[in-house]
């Protein structure tokens, strides 16, 4: 009987030990670049591509770091010279996730501009507890600001929503025209979870050991898209390695639990305000979605709300659809950039770059 009482008291200790170590906040990570990219706003320090990463994409493209406060600094790609587009990611991606569509933009005419939110990609990692919407939107507003951009056209797709759209609101007069993807803006205003995912893992513990112990999140993204076959192995490097590398992979889970379930959420006033503002926008929209998204597919209807004018093309894309329709948010683009600007630009066939 003492044995077992010895074995018990024993297990508990260590499932004890296990529960402090999987839910400790995380330490910040600062990376460090080598060299400069010089730009018309300033000189910033710039950050070698690693090889997996660099082979995503040209050497046309600029990589570099902009410090938003004292050890956080956000990876930024860009390439092109011309009229800006701001290109927002969601959760667990990056700036990288917009390299597809890139391709066809005709980039002697546009400057797109792709930054990753801290805690992914490239950028600085930093504690489980400083993800939140109001901090995010800060952050990326730093990024518009450093950059001295005057006027703009945007994109985003689930966080790089509300992130974007967030920090677009501290400079109003940023901005020009959007393309909506799958993406969302206001609050609830009852007790609902997003998808049976992240009802799961909002719970201590348990959210910690599916998403950072037992499984690995990058790999099995599959799911979430139309294809499966679109989110290959090295899509998943691309996305995952930044972070294991670094040795603070808490940001998938806490932009998870970002999301709000309910009118007292933390992140609910935030997504409220984010929301009231997205109501006061009156500019050139198109709505690119992802039907086979079984997180926010279901969303397109309440998006439509948003933007009643917006037209719409409906893909079978799912969840990261910038993996699987790229041709059609690159035309959703230019046909915005050209109501802005009453110019008509041509659709690049990547092909015969």
């Amino acid at each position: 009987m003492k044995i077992f009482l010895k074995l018990f008291i024993s297990l508990g200790f260590v499932l004890m030990l296990l529960s402090y170590l999987i839910t400790r906040d995380g330490n910040t990570y600062t990376p460090s670049g080598d060299g400069e990219v010089i730009l018309d706003s300033g000189t910033y320090e710039a950050f070698p591509l690693p090889d997996y990463a660099a082979a995503m994409v040209n050497s046309n493209y600029k990589s570099y770091f902009i410090e938003v406060e004292p050890g956080i600094k956000i990876h930024i790609l860009e390439v092109g010279e011309g009229f800006p587009v701001f290109l927002m990611h969601g959760n667990p991606t990056s700036g990288f996730l917009y390299r597809k569509v890139v391709e066809y933009l005709p980039l002697d005419k546009v400057r797109v501009i792709m930054p990753t939110s801290p805690g992914l990609g490239f950028s600085s990692k930093i504690p489980a507890s400083e993800h939140t919407v109001e901090n995010h939107i800060q952050w990326i507003n730093t990024v518009l600001n450093e950059l001295e951009l005057k006027e703009l056209i945007y994109a985003g797709q689930d966080w790089g929503g509300p992130i974007g759209m967030g920090a677009l609101s501290l400079s109003p007069t940023l901005l020009k025209g959007a393309v909506l993807l799958n993406t969302g803006f206001g609050a609830p205003t009852t007790n609902v979870d997003l998808s049976p995912a992240h009802a799961t893992v909002k719970t201590p513990v348990i959210g910690e050991l599916i998403t950072e112990v037992l499984f690995s999140m990058f790999d099995g993204l599959s799911r979430v898209q139309g294809d499966p076959e679109s989110w290959t192995t090295e899509v998943a490097e691309l996305y995952g390695k930044p972070l294991y590398d670094n040795g603070n992979a808490k940001a998938p889970l806490a932009m998870m639990r970002m999301v709000p379930d309910g009118p007292n959420h933390r992140s609910t006033d935030a997504m409220r305000k984010i929301g009231d503002y997205v109501k006061t926008l009156d500019i050139p929209a198109e709505i690119v979605w992802g039907m086979n998204d079984p997180i926010l597919g279901k969303g397109l209807n309440a998006m439509q709300e948003n933007f009643p004018k917006a037209p719409v093309t409906q893909t079978d894309g799912g969840h990261f659809l910038q993996e699987e329709v790229p041709a059609e948010i690159a035309e959703a683009l230019i046909k915005v950039i050209d109501k802005v600007n009453n110019k008509d630009m041509v659709l690049i066939n990547p092909l015969q770059n």
